[in-house]
């Protein structure tokens, strides 16, 4: 048979194993909550059942579909196959503009309707704050 201290070594493995599955498991379930998903137009025109859970929707700003009334701002984001009518109601920041990319946090409301609750602009690796590249003297 094994030793006693052979055994208590095998105990404390296994707990210090179990403990760290156990954290694991609940690390990964609190983030779950937090997780946000991230849509194309072409894969919400596929779901097979409209999801009621915030999510995000990407692609570029369609051209000469940005309409900015009193209080909202509607626009079509699209990924070039399929396109999603967004409305939002509040600052877009500055890099927001047509043919652009741009990630609309919010509620679908159907597969061609989305309510935006945040907008975030997208902007390649290149980009320079236009303050910045005036300070350095470049167009």
């Amino acid at each position: 048979m094994y030793s006693k201290k052979v055994k208590l070594r095998a105990l404390f493995l296994f707990l210090s194993l179990i403990t760290l599955i156990l954290t694991i498991f609940l690390v990964l379930k609190a983030l779950e909550e937090n997780v946000v998903y991230f849509l194309s137009p072409t894969e919400i025109k596929n779901l097979n059942e409209i999801t009621t859970e915030k999510i995000r929707v990407g692609g570029m700003v369609k051209d000469q579909s940005i309409k900015i009334n009193a209080d909202k701002i509607n626009f079509i984001i699209t990924d070039f196959k399929n396109e999603i009518n967004v409305v939002y109601s509040g600052m877009v920041p500055n890099l927001f503009q047509e043919n652009k990319g741009v990630v609309a946090e919010g509620i679908l409301r159907d597969k061609y309707y989305f309510k935006a609750e945040k907008i975030l602009a997208k902007h390649d690796e290149n980009y320079i704050p236009p303050e910045v590249k005036a300070s350095i003297g470049e167009k």
